[in-house]
């Protein structure tokens, strides 16, 4: 007798659950072809990395902007190139790109130094 009511249960659980929209949304996702399935797939894998590369960008805009003023911003911003892509600023080492915004070499590291931990690099 408790098989009959856990049955019926569930079967009103399920009854309750069915809706003519639910109906037709499960009708029409078992009708799409393989191609339409990989097809949406791709959009949401593009959805996701455009996600994914705004998320960058505002990182590493939000960690230039952390500069004080524009000569500070500048050498953020040449300090985050150099750590990404060093051919950018002519491949210069921290101590010349130091010398050319006026701070130490020290004060060039710790901050490329900072950039790399903010980006997880």
């Amino acid at each position: 007798m408790k098989k009959t009511t856990h049955t019926t249960r569930t079967t009103n659980a399920a009854l309750k659950n069915s809706t003519p929209a639910n109906a037709a949304k499960t009708a029409a996702n078992n009708s799409k072809t393989a191609d339409e399935i990989f097809f949406a797939e791709e959009t949401i894998i593009a959805n996701e990395a455009r996600s994914q590369a705004i998320e960058v960008i505002t990182r590493f805009l939000l960690w230039i902007a952390e500069g004080t003023n524009a000569q500070s911003r500048g050498t953020r911003a040449t300090l985050a190139l150099y750590c990404v892509r060093p051919d950018l600023v002519g491949c210069v080492t921290l101590e010349q790109i130091g010398e050319m915004t006026g701070i130490s070499r020290q004060g060039a590291y710790k901050l490329a130094h900072d950039f790399r931990i903010s980006m997880g690099l």
